[in-house]
Formats: structure tokens, C-alpha cells, sequence
């Protein structure tokens, strides 16, 4: 596997507060093997650490090293990198090679996280549970959840339907949902973190930060895009690009509308880690006139 430039379902999961990456690959789980040496070392240095510890294994004869391959894993720039991963099995082997009081909690908790992948993997119903029961965990309201929750299954239908009509490229789903944000928000997705405050490349993902009728008028704009590139049977991404336009647009006028009969804005600067998205979640917006703080 060294060296192959492929992968799957790239999912980060979290040990004690660190993520951890992983992906699907060959029917089975990879770990990012700098991710675990950063957790069990504690190391400033994981790559060093991990570079030394390949010579040690090697010159005890071990194999363990020939057995890493490469796989694509996103790293804190957003983007997506060739990093060294371990199966499950070798991961183990690599635990049992580092002194550490983390190793045995670790082992239980990678035993776990495997089985519960798995599991996913077979019943798909249990991800979505499971998905709902961490933000539960940090402290989203259940209201909010279930909204998120379909605002995951209507993403899901576009991005099927782009697939299956020409976007290949993740730069152009980018695009289409950018077009989507515009008409629908007046800006682009980068502008709208900004707006709130997050970063990507820490791991902020927008749509966490959304209030209720942020990712209602997402939904709406995400659902009716599709409604649209199904009903005129779209092809290429010139098409979808204007569908997602129009789609946009409809929920853009939504926004407007809504704002006119409310006199209160739509978007905020607001956000999950401030804490003060949760006190607006429930369709308590900060008036127009609030002053930006």
C-alpha cells in the first residue's frame, strides 16, 4: 500500500480532548500513525519521534515499519496530505512499542472506536445516532440536533445528485455550495466564517455554528437546488452551477422576507463556542440594530 494515493471516508475521531484521523480503506480502518504517536509520547516532536522509533523497530529486526502505507488525510491547513497509517492490528503493534500510562485506555478506546465504525459501516442508522448523541454531548439543544440532522440528509441528496451529473472535483462542490451560500446569505462560505469568528483549519465546520433558521434557510436552499437540477435533469457542472444559483436565490428571498416581517437579521455573528448561539438557537436573533460587539 505505500505510496497509493487513494482513500475513503476520511473521518477524525477524538481520545481525551486529540483527534485522531482515520479512513476507510481496503474493508478496513486506518489510523493516522503520527496522530497516535502524538497521544501515547506526548511528544512536541511526534514525526521525529516516529522516526526514530521506525529505526529502533528496524534494527530489532521488526517489520512493523514495511508494513505502513500512505493514505490521503486532511491536516490543519484543510487541505489533504499522503500521511503515514496503520491498520488496527498494527496500531497495536505500535502501542506495544511505546512506554506510555495512555496505552491501555488507548487500546480500549481504538478497540471500541473500531467496532463501532464497523457497525456504521453495516447499519447506517447507527452513525446518525451516534452523530446526535455527541452534539448532545456538547451541549446543542435536541431541537437544534434534529434540525442538523436533516440538514445532513438533505446535503447528502445534492452531493449524490452532483455526483451522479458531473462534479467530480471537490473544488467544484465547493463552488456549488458557494453559489448556493451567496444567493442564499450574500456570502460566500469563507466570508461566512469569518463573519463568525471560525477557522477551518482548527476544524470549525459552519453549519455547527448555524442558528435554527441559518440552516433551515440552508436546507431550503440545498433541497429546492435539487428539486430544480432533478426536475430540468441537469449534466455537467456549467448546468449545476446555475441550478444551484436559482436554488439559492429562492431561500435568499426567504431571508429577506423573513427579515422585513421580523425586522431582525437572519445571520449573526453568533457561535457555538461563544455560547451565545445556544441562547439564540431557538429563533431568538439579535436585532438589526444590535450593535456589532
Amino acid at each position: 500500500m505505500k505510496n497509493r494515493k487513494i482513500s475513503n471516508i476520511i473521518r477524525p475521531t477524538i481520545f481525551e480532548e486529540k483527534e485522531v484521523r482515520m479512513t476507510w480503506h481496503n474493508e478496513q480502518w486506518y489510523f493516522s500513525v503520527i496522530d497516535v504517536i502524538s497521544i501515547l509520547s506526548q511528544s512536541n516532536r511526534p514525526r521525529k519521534y516516529w522516526d526514530d522509533l521506525k529505526r529502533k523497530l528496524k534494527n530489532e529486526g521488526s517489520q512493523l515499519s514495511e508494513k505502513i502505507g500512505q493514505l490521503k488525510l486532511i491536516s490543519s491547513d484543510g487541505k489533504s496530505y499522503l500521511t503515514d497509517v496503520a491498520n488496527l492490528q498494527d496500531v497495536f503493534r505500535i502501542i506495544q512499542s511505546i512506554p506510555s500510562p495512555k496505552a491501555e485506555p488507548f487500546k480500549r478506546w481504538l478497540a471500541k472506536v473500531g467496532k463501532e465504525r464497523l457497525d456504521e459501516i453495516a447499519d447506517p442508522e447507527l452513525a446518525v445516532t451516534r452523530a446526535k448523541q455527541i452534539y448532545e454531548k456538547k451541549g446543542y439543544p435536541k431541537e437544534w440536533v434534529d434540525k442538523r440532522m436533516r440538514g445532513i440528509a438533505v446535503r447528502n441528496t445534492l452531493t449524490d445528485e452532483w455526483k451522479n451529473r458531473g462534479a467530480s472535483k471537490s473544488i467544484e462542490y465547493a463552488i456549488l455550495t458557494d453559489e448556493i451560500y451567496k444567493a442564499t446569505f450574500d456570502k460566500s462560505a469563507k466570508e461566512y466564517m469569518d463573519y463568525k469568528g471560525l477557522e477551518k483549519k482548527v476544524g470549525d465546520n459552519l453549519r455547527d455554528h448555524m442558528g435554527d433558521i441559518e440552516l433551515i434557510l440552508t436546507m431550503l436552499g440545498e433541497a429546492t437546488t435539487t428539486k430544480i437540477t432533478v426536475d430540468k435533469d441537469s449534466l455537467g457542472f456549467k448546468e449545476l452551477r446555475a441550478d444551484a444559483k436559482v436554488g439559492g436565490g429562492v431561500a435568499g428571498r426567504t431571508l429577506k422576507d423573513i427579515e422585513k416581517q421580523t425586522g431582525k437579521k437572519v445571520i449573526s455573528e453568533n457561535n457555538f463556542k461563544n455560547q451565545k448561539f445556544l441562547k439564540h438557537s431557538a429563533n431568538e436573533e439579535p436585532s438589526i440594530t444590535q450593535k456589532k460587539k
